[in-house]
C-alpha cells in the first residue's frame, strides 16, 4: 500500500514538473547565475577563486533550495491535494517524505551534478572535488527535509516567501557551514570526516523526524 502511495505520488509529480519545465530549472539556473556573477566579480584573480569556490557553491545550492521551497506544498494546498493526503490510508509523513525527496531530486540534485562543470569555472582544485559532491549529497537533502518542515508551517499562509526564507536559515546556517567547512579543511590538510560524518548523522535524524513534524505541521495549518 505505501509503496504504490509512493509510486503513484511520485507519478503525478513529474508530469506536473514536466509540464511546467520552465519553473523546475529555475533552482538550477538561478545557482549558476550566482556563481557566473561570483566568477566574474573577482575576474581572472584564479587564487582567489580556487579559495571561495566551495563556499560559493555552497550558498549557491542553499539560495536555491530557498527559492524552491514555498512551492513544495503550496500547489497541493491550493487545489485540495493535501486534505486528500489527510484522508489517505497510508500515514501522512510516509507522503511528506516522498514529496521531499522528489522535490530534492528535481531541483537539488541537478546542482549537484552539474558541480563539476561549475568547479571548473571557479578553479576548484580537482582533488577537492570528492569531498564538495559528498558534503552536497549530504547536506543538500538534509535542507530539503529541514524546509520542508517550515513549508509545512507556513503552508496555511499567503505571500510567505519571506517568512519561509527568515524560518528556514536558522537552520540552514550549521548545515553550510558543516559542508563548506569539509572542503576548507580538506584544502588545509586538516580532517574533514567529522563534518561529513555529522551531516551523515543529521541526515538519518532528519529522515526520521522530519517528515513525522512536517506532517504535524501540516495537520495544524489545515485544521
Amino acid at each position: 500500500m505505501m509503496l504504490a502511495a509512493a509510486r503513484a505520488l511520485v507519478a503525478r509529480d513529474l508530469r506536473l514538473l514536466w509540464r511546467r519545465r520552465g519553473d523546475a530549472l529555475q533552482p538550477l539556473l538561478f545557482a549558476v547565475l550566482v556563481v557566473v556573477l561570483f566568477a566574474l566579480a573577482l575576474g581572472a584573480e584564479r587564487q582567489a577563486l580556487a579559495k571561495l569556490g566551495p563556499a560559493v557553491l555552497w550558498v549557491a545550492a542553499l539560495l536555491a533550495g530557498l527559492l524552491a521551497l514555498d512551492t513544495l506544498f503550496r500547489g497541493d494546498a491550493e487545489d485540495g491535494s493535501l486534505e486528500q493526503w489527510l484522508l489517505a490510508p497510508v500515514p501522512l509523513a510516509w507522503l511528506v517524505l516522498v514529496r521531499t525527496l522528489v522535490h530534492w531530486a528535481t531541483t537539488a540534485l541537478p546542482l549537484v551534478l552539474a558541480t563539476p562543470l561549475l568547479g571548473e569555472l571557479l578553479y576548484l582544485p580537482h582533488a577537492q572535488l570528492p569531498v564538495l559532491m559528498a558534503s552536497l549529497l549530504l547536506g543538500t537533502p538534509l535542507l530539503a527535509l529541514l524546509g520542508a518542515v517550515i513549508a509545512a508551517l507556513t503552508v496555511g499562509m499567503r505571500r510567505s516567501g519571506i517568512l519561509v526564507a527568515l524560518l528556514a536559515l536558522p537552520l540552514y546556517v550549521p548545515v553550510l557551514v558543516f559542508g563548506a567547512g569539509s572542503v576548507t579543511a580538506a584544502a588545509q590538510g586538516l580532517e574533514f570526516a567529522g563534518a561529513l560524518l555529522l551531516l551523515g548523522a543529521g541526515l538519518a535524524l532528519a529522515l526520521v523526524l522530519a517528515p513525522l513534524a512536517a506532517a504535524a505541521a501540516i495537520r495544524i495549518s489545515l485544521s
